[in-house]
């Protein structure tokens, strides 16, 4: 049997292999490296003095740095629940559409993806600008006398977060209707349950998969970002990608930047393994139901 065992393995290692080197280079390592530079100080003139200290780690309980996270933990669940408040809705519409007119939908959902994502991001900035398209529209109808100040807040970095990443939060909330026995809706519905009680007590559990992992997708770039807090809030709104870029970049202090990193990583890790637990717990059920 162990033979057997080993002998499969080494069949499997061609096809294991480029992707676990991949893994091991692109993933490993560097989340290694920021293990081991989170533990060492910064130079005089930047990047890593070899000295062991747990500093970097006690900086995290600075208001300062621990307001940024709780910041930016908390943006990302905004944009989290405003993505599954309108991607359910437009994923289940599509999920009715004829299947011609479902691929159609389906690619005009995806079709920002194939424009540059600092193309979208100015887009927005020549939209909401004083001078720009909306505030001109608003002024021309009347409705207001001066410009708006629509750029440069919290509420426009949600709104350009939410832009983003809303396809990745409706596509897998569509994969998941889509999985719907048409037949279990059909028979609760012959045995005199109505339309809502359809939806609330067949249709919304059974998607929940989808909406776990569109909120996975959504929720780990939406607190990681740090081109959109800059551009859309013009530097003034800070989220811990932008703190963490700053470390490296302006702060040269890569250590506390490793340490901020690797908090991050660990954080979204235990988000992923939390929605796979859930996922698990909520496939088991299914199959026991």
């Amino acid at each position: 049997m162990p033979v057997t065992t080993g002998r499969a393995r080494a069949r499997a290692l061609p096809f294991r292999g480029p992707g676990t080197l991949f893994l091991i280079v692109f993933m490993a390592i560097p989340v290694a490296l920021l293990f081991v530079y989170s533990f060492f100080t910064r130079g005089r003139f930047g990047g890593v003095q070899f000295t062991f200290t747990t500093e970097n780690f006690a900086k995290l309980l600075d208001p300062v740095y621990s307001g940024v996270i709780v910041q930016s933990v908390g943006m990302a669940v905004v944009v989290t629940l405003l993505a599954l408040l309108l991607g359910y809705p437009i994923a289940y519409a599509i999920t009715r559409l004829p299947e011609r007119w479902r691929t159609i939908a389906l690619i005009a959902v995806v079709l920002p993806f194939w424009t540059n994502f600092l193309i979208r991001t100015y887009a927005w900035i020549l939209l909401l600008n004083k001078a720009g398209i909306v505030n001109e529209a608003l002024q021309g109808l009347g409705i207001i006398d001066t410009p708006l100040p629509l750029l440069y807040n919290w509420g426009t970095v949600a709104v350009g977060l939410l832009y983003m990443y809303l396809p990745l939060m409706i596509l897998p909330l569509y994969a998941s209707l889509q999985a719907v026995d048409p037949s279990v809706r059909e028979a609760a519905t012959n045995l005199g349950s109505s339309p809502w009680r359809v939806f609330r007590t067949i249709t919304i559990p059974m998607s929940l998969p989808g909406a776990l992992t569109g909120a996975i997708f959504v929720f780990v770039p939406s607190m990681s970002n740090f081109v959109i807090p800059e551009l859309l809030g013009g530097g003034k709104m800070i989220l811990i990608g932008n703190l963490i870029r700053d470390q490296f970049l302006e702060a040269r202090n890569w250590p506390f930047g490793a340490t901020l990193a690797l908090v991050l990583t660990a954080f979204l890790a235990l988000l992923i393994v939390g929605q796979s637990w859930v996922s698990r717990r909520l496939a088991e059920g299914g199959d026991r139901g």
